[in-house]
């Protein structure tokens, strides 16, 4: 039986990554490792998940400077001793049969690169998430396939692993471009096997805060020039795919959730400063 390694980055996840190793512990696939890697957390994730690698043999932690999920990653997957890798973020969760279902896939047929499932929405917001159908024209104009799909770690090595200058986000598109570019399948397996937790503060809507989405938008663009022009039907799409983040961003300025996160965190702050 092969090895798959799953690897978590941590940063400030107290309140979720017990929940979120447990829906790993709970896998009908075995031979599993797991190895946490904390990206500098100020919370009490340290202390968290070293108490859970000293409860598993199967399981490491360490611990780096925060330098974002990019590099976390790249620290897992090059202490991961399994062929296959699934990443996880420390937030969200995967169904008890979800690793088994990828790996039965892409052990068996070489031409696949990447495996992934349909996934669902939990926490401030639910629901099943509307993923369009792979293909290379979609993947050309945004992102359908979420961080945990499993790949093989030799095409990692390939590619040199996630960027680690992407440090705002959105860099599983990029990974997954840098993947595939070269050519290769993907697959979509029937089933609900991975679990998106939303709330305030996740990382897609501190993108939109901080108006970074643009920049990141533009550095793929940069990076990818001959993926864009192969193909987009016309590269012009991707301005339009900037002007559009930008009509989201000031769509979800206008959320009043988004209104009071804003508010308080500017008050923390101005209550920080105080002598």
């Amino acid at each position: 039986m092969d090895l798959i390694s799953v690897v978590i980055p941590c940063y400030n996840c107290e309140e979720y990554i017990t929940e979120t190793v447990q829906s790993v512990l709970d896998s009908d696939y075995r031979n599993i490792e797991i190895i946490l890697v904390n990206d500098g957390s100020k919370d009490k994730t340290a202390n968290i998940i070293d108490a859970i690698a000293k409860k598993h043999g199967n399981i490491s932690a360490f611990h780096v400077d925060n330098n974002g999920p990019s590099k976390a990653r790249n620290i897992a997957i090059s202490k991961a001793k399994g062929e296959y890798i699934l990443p996880l973020d420390g937030d969200d969760k995967i169904d008890a049969n979800y690793i088994s279902k990828a790996h039965q896939i892409i052990s068996n047929n070489p031409q696949i690169k990447v495996v992934y499932c349909n996934a669902e929405y939990f926490g401030d917001k639910t629901g099943a998430w509307l993923l369009p159908d792979f293909s290379y024209e979609l993947l050309a104009t945004n992102n359908m396939i979420f961080i945990s799909a499993m790949f093989r770690k030799s095409d990692w090595e390939k590619i040199g692993g996630f960027d680690e200058k992407m440090i705002h986000g959105i860099e599983d598109w990029d990974f997954w471009i840098s993947m595939l570019k070269g050519g290769g399948e993907v697959y979509r397996l029937d089933y609900t096997g991975f679990y998106y937790r939303i709330t305030i503060h996740s990382r897609k809507i501190k993108l939109f805060k901080e108006g970074k989405i643009e920049q990141m938008y533009q550095y793929i663009f940069n990076k990818h020039k001959d993926f864009f022009i192969t193909y987009l039907t016309d590269p012009l799409n991707l301005i339009y795919q900037l002007e559009n983040a930008n009509h989201e961003l000031d769509k979800l300025k206008n959320k009043s959730f988004v209104k009071l996160y804003l508010y308080l965190s500017n008050l923390n702050k101005k209550i920080r400063k105080r002598p």
